[in-house]
């Protein structure tokens, strides 16, 4: 008998099988059932069009992007000095799919009723494929705010930046089919106190709203260098004031807009995030000089938002994948996913996704509804109050689905890693933990009528007693204003799980209600898979399994 007759050692068998081009959308029940239940069904067809993009071609290209990040190119063949940042096609490719199917753009050019909330679903679809890119989508969408408040920049800019076209030729603006915009805030002494900037911005002739400053300073941390222009602080003789930087001068040169270097980050590899120096860069005031912060908080807020959509987008791609893996794998000749410890486990985790997106479908219908005092007040608050909550959720969520697939889950050919070292980001961006909870404190103490907004909204628990109480506990905490700062995280969590539970108790699945209700206010428990006994966990396991 020959050695090669003993080649084949094993037989593969007991192995998963494959989710690639699968519908994202229509493998996820809670987010059809959310997407419903806020308003944005006239969308449905879009969805599920998105959903089959965005757990096929995009899933693919989001590997590619990872696996070849973006380089920095600082001179080009003839010595020129250029700042370009190269990308894999596959990252083109994303970006040119999401523009064209409106995620920076939809609701500002059909505000109808559940816009903002189909915006946030097809984000949310785009995000589990690559999250990366999301940067610079959420930025041209969120400057839109900003630029509003200045009507001769945004005459010329906002038909670029609503466009569908994706344009990322390194031209001036007025040779573009379509734009997309960046954020420089931070500086390298000062990171979120930004009030410790030292950027100048002198006016070239009149200064005031809408002309043009020559800027001379340095952002630590810019995202997106490439974009065609960059929503910036910089001081004046008034303060700080907001400005809007193109890469390019109206004559066609290039900005004095330097790229020092690329961040070399954890994850979000797919995105370019680097330093910059404006040495006389020209730039336009946006808003009322010395009020930069109350102008560019208009993008911040919308940016904070998507912070929300991507980490809950994050968690359910995470569990997607948990339960599949789990539906399909068997360990002591059972399925893990029938075996009561990881029932409890997979049950748990479909929770914490389902109340993430819950919320955050919420805002977007707050989104839609800017008019209206209460939901005005009810966005401040709740957005970073949400934005703290999901965000800092999201890292130990992934880690323990990751962990529902064992080995696997660890290495890079799956996408768990890589969800793993995205998750951190949305914590940081737009303001840290601290910051967040914070503002929360700030929006009850310094703007009339949210600490009211915020019981309004809760209301008087839908009947659940434990909510009842906890809901008594949260305006007893609030009441007591000693050492409050301290008490910022707790207060902030406890404010972001009471609406979760109402909002769950509100749409009617008490399955789902129940088991909230139970483990995170009744008791708390201290990891996932503490799930108390009588929680029907096959039920929530058959609302959040991947059929396909």
């Amino acid at each position: 008998m020959s050695a090669s007759q003993f080649a084949e050692t094993h037989e593969v068998f007991n192995q998963v099988p494959s989710l690639d081009g699968a519908n994202l959308y229509r493998l996820d029940t809670p987010l059809q059932a959310w997407v419903k239940h806020y308003g944005g069904s006239f969308a449905e067809a879009q969805l599920q069009a998105y959903g089959a993009l965005a757990g096929g071609p995009l899933m693919a290209a989001g590997f590619l992007a990872n696996e070849n990040k973006p380089v920095f190119k600082t001179h080009d063949r003839y010595g020129h000095r250029v700042d370009l940042v190269e990308f894999h096609p596959a990252y083109h490719e994303l970006m040119s799919t999401a523009i064209a199917h409106g995620i920076p753009s939809s609701p500002w050019q059909d505000p109808r009723e559940g816009a903002h909330v189909a915006r946030a679903a097809m984000n949310y679809l785009h995000n589990q494929a690559e999250a990366g890119n999301a940067c610079p989508l959420t930025m041209t969408f969120a400057s839109v705010a900003s630029l509003r408040l200045q009507p001769d920049l945004a005459e010329v800019w906002l038909p670029k930046v609503l466009s569908r076209e994706y344009d990322p030729r390194n031209v001036p603006i007025s040779e573009k089919t379509g734009a997309t915009i960046g954020m420089a805030m931070t500086e390298k002494q000062g990171g979120t106190d930004v009030r410790a900037n030292t950027t100048r911005a002198t006016p070239v002739g009149v200064g005031g709203p809408g002309q043009a400053y020559e800027l001379v300073g340095h952002k630590w941390f810019c995202s997106a260098p490439m974009c065609d222009a960059f929503l910036t602080l910089a001081n004046t003789d008034k303060g700080l004031s907001c400005f809007l930087l193109p890469r390019h001068r109206p004559d066609g040169s290039r900005n004095q807009f330097y790229v020092q270097r690329l961040k070399n980050k954890l994850g979000n590899w797919a995105n370019a995030s680097s330093e910059v120096e404006y040495r006389g860069a020209l730039a336009w005031m946006v808003g009322e000089e010395g009020r930069g912060v109350a102008t560019i908080i208009e993008m911040v807020a919308l940016t904070r938002f998507d912070c929300m959509i991507g980490s809950s987008s994050l968690m359910r791609q995470a569990l997607t994948q948990a339960t599949h893996h789990c539906a399909h794998r068997k360990v002591g000749g059972r399925v893990l996913a029938e075996q009561p410890l990881m029932q409890n486990v997979l049950a748990d985790l479909a929770l914490e996704s389902e109340a993430a997106l819950a919320l955050t479908l919420r805002l977007g219908r707050a989104l839609d509804r800017q008019h209206d005092e209460q939901e005005d007040k009810f966005m401040r608050l709740m957005t970073a109050v949400g934005k703290y909550w999901i965000c800092k959720r999201a890292p130990t969520m992934i880690a323990e689905a990751s962990e529902c697939l064992g080995g696997a889950g660890y290495v890079e050919e799956t996408i768990m890693p890589r969800l793993y070292r995205e998750a951190p980001v949305n914590s940081i961006w737009e303001g840290s933990g601290n910051v967040q909870c914070l503002d929360v404190l700030r929006a009850l103490s310094k703007e009339p009528g949210v600490l009211e907004a915020l019981f309004h909204e809760l209301g008087d628990g839908s009947g659940d007693r434990y909510l009842q109480a906890h809901i008594q506990q949260l305006k007893n905490d609030f009441a007591d204003i000693a050492d409050i700062q301290y008490r910022a995280r707790q207060l902030t969590e406890d404010v972001a799980v009471a609406m979760q539970a109402k909002l769950l108790l509100e749409a009617g699945n008490s399955t789902v209600s129940d088991a909230f209700i139970a483990s995170r206010i009744a008791g708390r428990g201290r990891v996932y898979g503490t799930l108390p006994r009588g929680t029907d966990v096959e039920a929530l396991l058959a609302r959040s399994t991947p059929l396909v």
